[in-house]
């Protein structure tokens, strides 16, 4: 498959994504008094409802309150969605062969610092973009660096190790868990905008993850990392 193809579906299979995230707020899904996995399940029912499908390339993730500054590696309590709570989503479906990975935040109720949150993950998470697209040879180190110093600049702290990861066609590569070299790692060193060893483009999900250990709550914002 030509490397555009490639970019294309995934583009697509985020598309779908996306639609389904805009689904969950037309339905009003998101709402206090009902737990994590509460809702987790009612958007995998829905995605079947749109699209029929029930495969997922990674766990899905609903994450509330002080959960939100938990990295995807953790497996905290299922907490109830809280009056003026702040949570995030991140969910992997695979669309006609094709992995997505999304992330939003998304905040009940007018606090001014969730909000602000909020906001920032989004916002940085195109900073961090333009800065990839104006960099030749960017490595995993230097974009997962950039995005460390926007949350410092921020008044956040950046809540992972990593900052985002391969994606691909299912079951692309297996992403090892402690292999640096898949991820926007400040360990790893390898060429964004570079190939694989049988010559195809290497697409990345980037993700912004801030989190604020005063408030106790983090904020979370995924999707592919694209050349303009």
């Amino acid at each position: 498959m030509k490397n555009t193809d490639k970019l294309i579906s995934l583009l697509d299979a985020e598309k779908k994504a996306k639609e389904l995230f805009d689904e969950i707020l037309v339905k009003n899904f998101i709402k206090s008094g009902i737990t994590e996995s509460d809702l987790s399940l009612k958007i995998y029912n829905h995605a079947f409802e749109m699209f029929g499908i029930k495969q997922y390339w990674h766990k899905r993730i609903v994450r509330s309150g002080i959960n939100t500054l938990c990295p995807y590696r953790e497996n905290p309590n299922n907490l109830v969605i809280q009056k003026d709570d702040i949570l995030f989503l991140d969910f992997g479906p695979i669309f006609n062969g094709w992995e997505a990975d999304l992330g939003r935040t998304y905040v009940l109720g007018n606090d001014p610092i969730k909000l602000k949150l909020l906001n920032d993950v989004e916002e940085c998470w195109y900073l961090a973009l333009d800065y990839f697209n104006t960099k030749i040879n960017i490595t995993a180190s230097d974009l997962y660096n950039f995005v460390f110093d926007l949350a410092l600049e921020r008044t956040w702290e950046f809540g992972n190790e990593h900052s985002g990861h391969l994606i691909g066609a299912f079951p692309h590569l297996k992403i090892d868990g402690d292999n640096f070299k898949s991820y926007i790692h400040p360990e790893n060193h390898i060429l964004l905008k570079g190939e694989n060893k049988n010559g195809a483009k290497l697409n990345w999900i980037l993700e912004i993850h801030f989190i604020s250990r005063k408030n106790n709550f983090g904020g979370f914002f995924e999707q592919l990392l694209f050349e303009k």
